[in-house]
């Protein structure tokens, strides 16, 4: 149900936080620049009303996951963080302090899952528009911007064959056991020894023996498997989904493609960067794109089916577009981004490292290509990036768009931040010229005494 408005009159003896707070902090601030009428919007018809309790507030929903992706909290940390700062409580719309929980951690979960992408680049494009509004950034810096692909890894364990078998086995067993199917022989016991012993093998390079204790847990699975199956009548569309995803992984190879690395996400893919410390990451491709000369993130997505990286350039154009209102004119990508002749975006000129004589101007914009390196570090080390707790595909895409928000969103308090510590610097410069002054005038007095 949609949430309704809530009556102050019985709050009419509580201090107010525009009392208590300062109102010139950087959160107050931008809590005023964000247009939350138009997400307001924008989410209502995510709510269902006159149907179950009331609903959540939208700005307390949507101001949660600003702050979560913008200090790098969990739904747990952010929920609780969230009672004890004023300035995070008068951020997502309250007009008094509160003292207890508004809500459960699980109901941002909940409330993910009601999102599409759509509503995702919502909180993406708000703040770009508080950018553009404060002046940090000018419309026209979206002509030209930089443009790189990243992995978002996921949270799975390193997926060898032996790990996914005996994972495979014991969701079996556990649907087995939930639907009163009785199996012959579970092996929880001998499974789990097998496992820590197929590791040892491996650690210690017995590489047949290792061969041998996965495929003993091979065995295992197939046999749980083909006795779930006699009675697959007894199974609901979900454990009937799970039981053909677990008959996928025991029957793969290891030359097939499209192979399955974990039984709870088999959305993660395999991609391989060439980095010498990590050849193999497991999740899926994302796209970012920056501007050029200030680095504003203006594009976010994530690209499954690991993609080559110039066949993601136009779809991220296009979401730059769509985000911004306006069409780039010149992007700047590394070598990865070749295409063939014919398959360049429309209206945008293409700058890769090398190739034909540029001017200075474009010497220095190329230049600036590196930058983005830092950006996508920056969204792994302080704002989600780097592993990804949320579920399914549409959790990848939900996660990167709001990394970049994050990373948006610290620029902006950033720029709110920047005139107070001028201001300060300007005060500490002033009064060491006053000192300096007086010590100067000291050092003249003791020297015109000593003449005499």
């Amino acid at each position: 149900m949609k949430p309704k408005k809530t009556d102050v009159q019985g709050r009419i003896f509580e201090t107010p936080l525009e009392q208590i707070i300062n109102m010139e902090h950087p959160l107050v601030t931008l809590a005023r620049r964000i247009d939350w009428a138009s997400l307001e919007e924008k989410f209502g018809k995510l709510y269902v009303p006159y149907n179950g309790r009331p609903g959540l507030p939208t700005r307390l929903m949507a101001g949660l996951h600003y702050l979560k992706y913008t200090y790098d909290y969990s739904d747990e940390s952010v929920v609780a963080t969230f009672l004890e700062n004023p300035y995070w409580q008068y951020f997502c719309g309250q007009e008094y302090f509160v003292h207890d929980l508004p809500l459960d951690p699980s109901s941002m979960t909940r409330w993910r899952k009601r999102l599409g992408k759509d509503e995702s680049e919502a909180l993406l494009k708000e703040t770009i528009n508080a950018a553009l509004q404060m002046g940090v950034m000018k419309l026209k810096e979206v002509n030209r911007v930089n443009v790189d692909t990243t992995v978002q890894e996921k949270a799975v364990a390193y997926p060898t064959d032996a790990r996914n078998y005996n994972k495979g086995r014991k969701l079996l067993v556990k649907i087995a056991k939930k639907q009163g199917i009785e199996l012959r022989q579970s092996y929880a016991r001998v499974g789990e020894e097998l496992l820590r012993q197929q590791a040892r093998y491996a650690h210690a390079r017995q590489m047949k023996r290792s061969a041998k204790a996965t495929k003993r847990l091979r065995n295992y699975l197939g046999r749980v498997i083909r006795e779930i199956e006699c009675s697959a009548d007894k199974l609901t569309k979900r454990e009937t989904e799970i039981l053909a995803l677990v008959k996928r992984l025991h029957a793969q190879n290891r030359e097939d493609k499209n192979k399955v690395y974990s039984v709870h996400a088999p959305e993660v893919e395999c991609i391989a960067k060439g980095k010498t410390h990590k050849k193999y990451e497991f999740g899926c491709k994302a796209s970012v794109v920056s501007t050029n000369g200030t680095n504003w993130i203006v594009g976010a997505d994530a690209c499954h089916g690991i993609p080559y990286d110039g066949h993601t350039l136009s779809r991220a154009l296009s979401q730059v577009k769509r985000l911004t209102g306006t069409e780039v004119r010149e992007v700047y990508c590394d070598k990865g981004y070749r295409l063939k002749k014919g398959e360049e975006p429309e209206n945008c000129r293409m700058f890769l490292p090398g190739g034909r004589k540029r001017s200075v101007a474009e010497k220095k914009r190329m230049k600036r290509r590196n930058a983005i390196e830092p950006i996508i570090g920056h969204m792994k080390s302080d704002h989600r990036l780097s592993r990804n707790y949320l579920r399914g595909i549409v959790g990848d895409i939900h996660n990167v768009i709001l990394a970049a928000s994050g990373f948006n969103m610290r620029k902006l308090l950033r720029a709110f931040l920047y005139p107070q510590l001028r201001s300060f610097w300007s005060n500490f410069l002033d009064m060491i010229c006053v000192i300096k002054d007086a010590w100067l005038r000291k050092n003249t007095l003791c020297s015109l005494l000593a003449c005499y």
